[in-house]
């Protein structure tokens, strides 16, 4: 497919859902209100995603789907051609995950957050993008990504379950698209990178297509492992009621 240019991403999402107003042109936005708009942009909450999860010669599929105010999320262990399945249940502030096993649902475990996914550098929390939903965020200013202005938004776990006690999300100024997200250890010291290299245009609007996941070596600062997420162009269909928040 053939990769979308940057900007009609960037414009895109501000046709799609329009921009967070500011009294200044330069004042920074409420934090909560720029990460639930570049949490509808990045994963297009009124479709299901369908894609791969891929590292190496790995590859399996991966999909995401949306049940009423539940993001249910599903991966087929590439050995056993099992699938696997997990739900995100968001309240107002919460955020709780949980695992199908058996048939019933159950807590997703809490030591199990930080895991890999199938030797690759996705863990759960990753893969369910949980940390975007953390309450309370601060605007640390604005930085460069891509030549683009962002928005820093810097979050602090409030659970201190997972392997992220920190994390900092780079949110487009103007569109309040995802770009990039880093997610640090109680030093400090990164753990993990995000970063956004390719979209697609579903409808009127762009939204994520990959997204590459470096592991990161906190004492050295170097990459140890390189994953991507990709996902398949959707049909488009109407909107369900009760979009997530």
């Amino acid at each position: 497919m053939t990769s979308v240019p940057w900007l009609a991403f960037l414009l895109g999402g501000v046709f799609a859902l329009g921009a967070i107003t500011a009294s200044g042109r330069d004042e920074a936005p409420d934090a909560d209100a720029l990460l639930k708009t570049a949490r509808f942009v990045t994963t297009l909450q009124q479709q299901d995603l369908k894609g791969y999860i891929r590292k190496g010669e790995t590859k399996f599929p991966v999909g995401l789907y949306l049940r009423g105010q539940d993001i249910q999320l599903s991966y087929t262990r590439p050995r056993e051609g099992k699938d696997i399945r997990f739900h995100m249940r968001l309240g107002e502030n919460r955020y709780d995950l949980f695992e199908l096993a058996n048939g019933k649902t159950v807590r997703f475990p809490e030591e199990k957050l930080g895991q890999s996914i199938e030797e690759t550098d996705l863990s759960y929390e990753d893969l369910a993008m949980r940390f975007l939903y953390w309450p309370g965020g601060k605007i640390d200013g604005l930085e460069k990504v891509k030549g683009q202005d962002c928005w820093v938004v810097r979050l602090i776990n409030p659970t201190q379950t997972g392997r992220y006690v920190q994390v900092r999300v780079w949110v487009h100024k103007k569109s309040q698209a995802l770009m990039k997200v880093v997610g640090y250890d109680k030093d400090g010291k990164p753990l993990k990178r995000f970063a956004v290299t390719d979209v697609m245009k579903v409808g009127d609007a762009y939204t994520l297509r990959r997204m590459r996941v470096d592991s990161v070596d906190p004492i050295q600062n170097r990459v140890v492992g390189m994953t991507y997420l990709e996902f398949d162009k959707p049909k488009v269909r109407a909107p369900r009621p009760g979009g997530l928040r």
